[in-house]
């Protein structure tokens, strides 16, 4: 192994850990707030059929939230494209950019 090449091993190390870390950190924080807003129009609707003021037909609330997420634990990615950027990009930028997406998404 060339000291050269150990240069770039080293920076495209810490730039995919610190890249990782902040999409962690971002994407918790996104999925937080719209569980957040998710959960305030889910007790908003829950309130308003309390009070008689709305009818809420949850059996087909049901139906259409286990439809979608159905269609998204089902669905695939089509192509190869996500394939060949990770392998384009190299083992090293990519091995750090997960680690640091798991310590962002932790500590989010």
């Amino acid at each position: 192994m060339d000291i050269e090449n150990l240069g770039n091993i080293a920076t495209s190390m810490i730039s995919g850990t610190v890249v990782g870390i902040l999409i962690g950190y971002a994407v918790k924080k996104v999925l937080r707030i719209g569980l957040v807003i998710l959960g305030t129009f889910l007790g908003a609707l829950t309130y308003l059929q309390f009070q008689g003021i709305l009818s809420v037909n949850w059996e087909k609330v049901e139906v259409i939230t286990k439809n979608t997420i159905a269609t998204a634990v089902d669905s695939e990615i089509t192509g190869n494209t996500a394939n060949s950027v990770l392998s384009n990009l190299g083992l090293p930028l990519t091995g750090s950019m997960a680690m640091g997406f798991a310590v962002g998404f932790m500590k989010g």
